[in-house]
C-alpha cells in the first residue's frame, strides 16, 4: 500500500480509469451488445496493463515537490487521459473519428457536458459510459480542490485567504509540499467524500425512479446531477417520463454545487450554523428566489398587455420553470424544465438566452463541479461595488463586518477581479477562434 501512496497521481488515476472500463463492459454484456462489451473489455485490460508497468517502472520515483506534481497531474488528467478514455467509445462507433470521440471524452470528464452526437445515433452502453466518465470527472474535482488546490491556496480559496496565492499557510515552499502532500491528503478525503458523492447518486437514482423513470435513464440523470454534466441519454430533461416531479428531485441536489459546505464537514466550523453565513449558499439561494420572479414578472406584463387569460395551474408552470432552468444553468448543469416554455406561450416572449449564459458564467460555488468564474468571487467583486459606491455617497465613511468583509472587500476583490477578466478574455478568444472557422456569433457565444 505505502509503494502504491508514492507513485504520481497520474499513474494511479490511468489504472481506476482502466478499472472504471469494466463498467460499460458488463453493461454491454447484459444487454447483448456484444460488440460494445469487447470494445469496453479489451480496451480496460490493454490501459490495466499499460498503468501497471508504468506503476512498476516509477514504484521508487521520489516526488520532491508534491504540490507542483499533483497540479501537473490535475492537468494531465483532464489533457491526457481522455485520449485513453476515447479508445473504446471510437471502436464502439466505427463511423466517427478519434478526434470526435475525444473531444467527447474531454466534455465529459470536465463536466461541460458538450456532446458530438444526437442521443439516438449512440447506443445505451455509451450514454452509460459518458455519464460515468463525467460523474468520475466531478468526483475527481471534489477531491482534489480539497486535498490539493486549497492548501495551496488556489481553486477561488484564495478569495477569502489570508496567505499568499500558491502559499498556502506558509510562505515556504517545503511547507506547502507537507501541508499539500497528496499520497496522504487525497487518499484521506477519497476515503471521506466517496460514501457521500455515491450516497447522493444513490439516493437520487431510487428517487428519479420513483418518481417514473427507467432505472437506466434514471442513474444516467443522476450521475449528471452530481457531476453537473448534464450529460443525458434522452439529450435532456424535457422528455423524461418523471417529468415534474423528477424535476423535483434534481433541484433539492443542485444545493451541492452551490457550496462546498454542505458536502466538507471540515469546513464547518459551527457545524451546520456555518452554512447560514456562507455567502455562496446565500448568493445562489438569493439568485434563485429572485431571477425567476423577475422573469416571470416579464412574462406575465407582456400577457397581461396582450389580454391573454393566464391559469393557476399555467402561472405556477411558469415559475417553476424558471425556477428549476435558472438553478440548472446557475450550477452549470444546463438541464431545462419540462415547464420552461408555458411562460413563452402564453407572453409570446423569446427565451432570454444571454440570461442563461450569464448564469452559466457565474457558476457555482467553490471546490464544487460547478464551473464557471465562481459564486464566491462574484461576491468578492459585488461587496467591493458595494463598497466604493457609499463611498462615493460618503468619502469619510469606514467599512466595517470585521476583517473577513474587508478581506472580501479588498485583496479578495482584487484576486477575483484578475480571474474574472483572464476568464473574459479566454472566453472572447474562445469566440474569435470559433468564429473563425463560420460559427456564426450566436452559437460562438454559446459554445
Amino acid at each position: 500500500m505505502r509503494g502504491f501512496e508514492r507513485l504520481p497521481l497520474f499513474v494511479v488515476l490511468s489504472g481506476l480509469s482502466a478499472a472504471l472500463m469494466m463498467l460499460p463492459a458488463v453493461h454491454a454484456s447484459v444487454i447483448r451488445d456484444l460488440e460494445t462489451a469487447r470494445a469496453f473489455f479489451y480496451s480496460s485490460i490493454l490501459f490495466l496493463v499499460v498503468s501497471l508497468f508504468f506503476a512498476i517502472a516509477m514504484a521508487h520515483y521520489d516526488i520532491t515537490r508534491q504540490g507542483r506534481s499533483h497540479l501537473i497531474s490535475m492537468f494531465a488528467f483532464f489533457a491526457f487521459l481522455p485520449a485513453a478514455l476515447a479508445v473504446p467509445f471510437r471502436e464502439a462507433v466505427p463511423d466517427t473519428t478519434f478526434l470526435n470521440a475525444y473531444v467527447e471524452m474531454v466534455s465529459s470528464l470536465t463536466t461541460t457536458g458538450l456532446t458530438m452526437f444526437e442521443p439516438e445515433r449512440l447506443p445505451p452502453t455509451l450514454h452509460l459510459w459518458r455519464a460515468t466518465v463525467g460523474w468520475a470527472g466531478g468526483f475527481f474535482v471534489w477531491v482534489t480542490a480539497i486535498a490539493i488546490l486549497a492548501p495551496l491556496n488556489l481553486g477561488g480559496f484564495e478569495v477569502a485567504s489570508t496567505a499568499e496565492i500558491g502559499q498556502g499557510a506558509s510562505t515556504g515552499t517545503r511547507q506547502i509540499d507537507k501541508v499539500a502532500d497528496g499520497s496522504e491528503r487525497l487518499r484521506r478525503y477519497g476515503m471521506q467524500l466517496a460514501p457521500i458523492y455515491g450516497g447522493l447518486t444513490v439516493v437520487l437514482w431510487i428517487g428519479l425512479v420513483i418518481a417514473g423513470d427507467t432505472p437506466f435513464v434514471a442513474i444516467c440523470h443522476a450521475m449528471a446531477t452530481l457531476s453537473t454534466s448534464g450529460i443525458s441519454p434522452l439529450g435532456g430533461t424535457e422528455t423524461a417520463a418523471s417529468g415534474w416531479r423528477g424535476e423535483i428531485f434534481i433541484f433539492l441536489f443542485f444545493v451541492f454545487a452551490l457550496s462546498r459546505l454542505t458536502f466538507a464537514s471540515d469546513d464547518r466550523s459551527d457545524g451546520w450554523r456555518t452554512m447560514v453565513r456562507d455567502p455562496e449558499l446565500r448568493f445562489g439561494l438569493a439568485i434563485i428566489a429572485i431571477l425567476p420572479l423577475l422573469l416571470f414578472a416579464r412574462h406575465f406584463a407582456s400577457a397581461v398587455e396582450g389580454d391573454v387569460v393566464v391559469g393557476l395551474r399555467e402561472g405556477f408552470a411558469g415559475l417553476w420553470g424558471g425556477v428549476f432552468t435558472v438553478a440548472s444553468f446557475l450550477t452549470t448543469t444546463g438541464f431545462v424544465s419540462t415547464a420552461w416554455g408555458e411562460a413563452r406561450a402564453w407572453s409570446g416572449l423569446e427565451t432570454p438566452g444571454l440570461l442563461l449564459m450569464g448564469l452559466a458564467f457565474f457558476g457555482g460555488g467553490v471546490a464544487t463541479t460547478a464551473g464557471g468564474v465562481k459564486l464566491l468571487r462574484i461576491y468578492a467583486l459585488w461587496k467591493h461595488g458595494v463598497r466604493e459606491m457609499e463611498k462615493l455617497v460618503m468619502p469619510s465613511s469606514v467599512g466595517g463586518s470585521g476583517q473577513m468583509a474587508r478581506r472580501f472587500r479588498r485583496q479578495g476583490a482584487y484576486v477575483a477581479w484578475i480571474f474574472f477578466m483572464l476568464f473574459a478574455i479566454s472566453v472572447a478568444l474562445t469566440m474569435l477562434a470559433l468564429s473563425l472557422t463560420g460559427v456564426d456569433f450566436e452559437d460562438a457565444a454559446v459554445l
